[in-house]
């Protein structure tokens, strides 16, 4: 299965945290899974990390280190992706979540993801509890 983490995700993933449902954690371990993160999420981390609303124990370069050893790629942002999110119906305003739901589609990639207004794009698959 070919993954795409949300930025929560993500986060959960990184801090073992227990809201991380299980099956999720097994499918993002799962040798099989192809898993990715957008660059978007790295940025808006660093976002949140500049206006100290997140703190992290580990710094970016050491994340980075991390997903090279568990085989996670970085997604980067590409027109095609750009392209995808002109085209993006409203349903959601958060521009970094946009931004990762208009990467699944161009990629077709099964977004790993608790917030519910992704749902409301059913033009790709969505993984949720």
């Amino acid at each position: 299965m070919k993954l795409l983490l949300d930025t929560r995700i993500l986060l959960w993933y990184l801090d073992n945290n227990p809201k991380l449902p299980e099956i999720w954690n097994r499918s993002i371990e799962d040798r099989h899974s192809s898993i990715a993160v957008s660059m978007s999420s790295l940025w808006e981390i660093t976002i949140k990390v500049a206006l100290r609303k997140l703190e992290l124990l580990d710094g970016l370069t050491t994340i980075e280190n991390i997903f090279r050893q568990q085989g996670i790629a970085f997604l980067p942002i590409r027109t095609s992706h750009l392209l995808h999110l002109l085209n993006l119906p409203f349903h959601h305003r958060d521009l970094f979540d946009r931004l990762i739901i208009a990467q699944a589609q161009a990629e077709q990639l099964t977004l790993v993801s608790d917030d519910g207004l992704f749902a409301a794009y059913s033009a790709f698959r969505y993984l949720s509890r």
